[in-house]
Formats: structure tokens, C-alpha cells, sequence
């Protein structure tokens, strides 16, 4: 009988560190992002974000086994649906990651769901897809998003521009899904409060001279031009010619303009213009951007909270379903983000792992205050901005 139990000791300890080792292999999440392209100066720190996440997981030594995380990029470019498909299919085929981060502009977000991810059943988690047709395409439960739809953003804007008194607008937007996307939600969340939009006009990224544009803005008037474009490429080229030409002196910038680029470009130009993009006050925010200061990046950049939430997800969907596999671990994310259970927050990654490793529940706070929704989407937390001295700060959150 001692034999015995030994010998099933013995084959218990064997299986367990049979297991160790299967499971502390490297663990790939690929990182597609639009490096190049119209949100290029946002980026960086979205994927710094991101791989911020995967270290600190690295380093607690606690996902299945000892897992070792390793983020492989992908250049989405944004805008080019093709090429940021065939990132992807090099993430998924070449380089075999697990799950992916991104994407990150609505158009190619929605490409590589459709053409990479469901085919591959991969997930995948963006941190600032917002484009409202997202939260209704078919993706076998595949993907998730930290970044609220813009049909709560469209609401945002609306109450913003109320209580400063604005009641008529004029409305440009970038010529692609999330655009379009968030032109429309905006307009009608405006009209149905009883604001008037003068104007909904599209604009193509990568133009020289968008003075036509801004004449058929101007003549259709309005107190505040709303300019739903890149900051690194249309929408500035509007607020410049519109600057220039003294067609209008205040605009309103939702998350797609607001970044550190729009203060170099403009400086004071851009006094009491106002806007607003995903963010929190909560305590995991400001830990968050402690931990990014400390590691070398800017935390306070656009998405880049939501970028560290979105990576993290996967990670701790993982440690909930015991493995890396996307058919395993996708039913988990809903799970692992929100209650029941102990709360999360960024730099307890580690805390997280071994309560599900134990089999308790976590409810996943994270730097922008996860709270995920209907169709695995963040149920959208903002923070205002206002313009002064030559830049931007938050002046408060909705």
C-alpha cells in the first residue's frame, strides 16, 4: 500500500511538473497597431501600454505555470484594410501568436476580424476601436474592445457642447468607418437634444489643401466646427485651414484628435477649443500612470490605459480557462472584467493571477475602470479637455 502511494505521488509531482513545463513556454500576444499612418504620434504609447502588461506578467512568473509573455508588432497603418489584413495573417501564421492587442482605427479593426481572426478563431481585444457598427458584427466571440462604442461618445459630445451653451454646430469627419461612424452618432444624439447641425461633411485623409472643404463648412455657419478626424492627418489639415482662413477659432476635438501632436501643431491657436477622450479618474488611472512614468513612456496618452486593460484581459482569461488557446480562453473575458469578485488594478497583475490560479473571482479594474458590456465592449468613461496657455488638460470626467 506505501508503495503504491508512493508510486502515485511519484506520478502526481511527475504530471505537475509535466504540466509546468508545457505551460512555461513562451506565450505570444501580437501587438497591431497603426505604427505609420493618420495616429502615429498616439500609438507608441498604446503599444508600450500594452507590453507594459505582458512584462509585468512576465516578471510575477504566475500565468499557467511560469508563461513567459512576448509582444510581436504588427503595423495596421490605420487606414489601409489590406495591409493591416496581412499583418495580422503574418501574426496569426508566421509568428503563431495566441491572441492578439488591436487593432486600433474601426475600418482595419473590422478587416482583421472578419479576414484573420474568425477564420483563425483568434481573439482579439482593441483598445480604441469605436466605430458603433462593431458592436453588431458577427465574431463568434472573438472579439472585445476597452474603448466605448462612439455611440456613447456621440451622447459625450452632446452633453459637452450643452452645457457650454452651444447649440449649432457645423460637422467634419474623416472618410472611413470611424468617421462616419461617429459622425452619425454624434448627429443624431445632438438633434434628438435639440441642437442643430449645420453641415455633416466628409473630408479624405492625405490632401495638401482643404480650403474647399472649409468653404462649404463656413457657409453653412455654426458656433463650434466638430472636426471627427486623425490628428495626424485630415483633421488637422482642416483646423489649419479653417484657422487660416478665420472660418472658425473654436473647435471641438473628440479621441481621434486629442494628443500631444495637436499641441505642437497649434499651441495658443487653439485656446478655448475643447474636446474630449476615453479616460478615468479612478485610482487605477493614476497608478497606471505612475507605473508608465517609471517605465519611460507618457500613461496619459490617448488609449494607452485601454491598451494595458486589453492586454491584460487576455492574460488573465488565460489564467481563468488554464490556457493559452483563444477557444479556451475566449468565453472567459466577460468573466475575468467584471463582477463578481476581488478587484484589480494595474500592478496586480500578479495578485490576479493566483486568485484565479486558486479559483476565486477577480473583477478586473484596470487603468480605465473595465466594466465590459452587451457585446464584450466598455460601457465608456471620458474625460474632458479644454485648451489653454498653448495645450490641453482634463477639466473634469463624464
Amino acid at each position: 500500500m506505501k508503495k503504491l502511494m508512493m508510486a502515485t505521488t511519484a506520478m502526481t509531482m511527475l504530471a505537475g511538473a509535466a504540466f509546468a513545463d508545457a505551460h512555461s513556454e513562451e506565450v505570444k500576444i501580437g501587438v497591431i497597431l497603426g505604427f505609420t499612418g493618420p495616429l502615429e504620434s498616439i500609438t507608441p504609447a498604446m503599444g508600450d501600454g500594452a507590453e507594459l502588461a505582458m512584462a509585468e506578467v512576465t516578471e510575477s512568473g504566475a500565468l499557467l505555470g511560469g508563461a513567459k509573455v512576448t509582444s510581436v508588432r504588427g503595423d495596421s497603418t490605420c487606414i489601409d484594410a489590406g495591409a493591416a489584413t496581412t499583418a495580422a495573417e503574418r501574426l496569426v501564421t508566421s509568428d503563431n501568436v495566441n491572441a492578439i492587442m488591436g487593432a486600433d482605427c474601426s475600418g482595419v479593426t473590422g478587416a482583421i476580424l472578419q479576414n484573420v481572426a474568425r477564420p483563425n478563431g483568434v481573439v482579439m481585444i482593441s483598445p480604441s476601436a469605436t466605430s458603433p457598427g462593431l458592436s453588431t458584427a458577427e465574431d463568434d466571440g472573438l472579439f472585445f474592445r476597452t474603448a466605448p462604442s462612439d455611440a456613447r461618445q456621440g451622447v459625450i459630445m452632446t452633453e459637452i457642447l450643452q452645457d457650454r451653451g452651444i447649440s449649432e454646430v457645423a460637422l467634419t469627419y474623416t472618410n472611413n468607418d470611424y468617421g462616419k461612424g461617429l459622425a452619425d452618432s454624434f448627429q443624431a444624439a445632438f438633434e434628438e437634444a435639440g441642437g442643430t447641425v449645420t453641415i455633416s461633411a466628409a473630408h479624405e485623409d492625405g490632401k495638401a489643401d482643404y480650403s474647399a472643404e472649409v468653404g462649404a463648412l463656413a457657409s453653412a455657419g455654426g458656433e463650434v466646427l466638430v472636426v471627427a478626424g486623425y490628428v495626424d492627418q485630415g483633421g488637422s489639415g482642416v483646423i489649419r485651414s479653417a484657422l487660416d482662413s478665420g472660418a472658425f477659432d473654436t473647435f471641438y476635438v473628440p479621441d481621434g484628435m486629442v494628443g500631444v501632436k495637436l499641441n505642437e501643431n497649434f499651441g495658443d491657436e487653439l485656446n478655448g477649443s475643447f474636446g474630449a477622450y476615453p479616460g478615468t479618474d479612478s485610482p487605477g488611472a493614476a497608478k497606471f500612470v505612475e507605473m508608465a512614468s517609471e517605465a519611460g513612456f507618457d500613461g496619459t496618452g490617448a488609449f494607452s490605459p485601454e491598451s494595458y486593460d486589453a492586454a491584460a484581459l487576455i492574460m488573465l482569461a488565460m489564467q481563468a480557462a488554464g490556457s493559452s488557446a483563444s477557444a479556451d480562453f475566449k468565453d472567459h473575458v466577460m468573466d475575468v472584467a467584471n463582477a463578481p469578485g476581488t478587484e484589480i488594478f494595474p500592478g496586480e497583475l500578479q495578485k490576479g493571477l493566483e486568485l484565479l490560479a486558486a479559483g476565486e473571482d477577480i473583477d478586473y479594474v484596470g487603468a480605465s475602470a473595465v466594466e465590459l458590456i452587451g457585446p464584450g465592449e466598455s460601457a465608456g468613461n471620458y474625460q474632458e479637455v479644454e485648451f489653454a496657455d498653448g495645450v490641453y488638460s482634463t477639466i473634469g470626467y463624464r
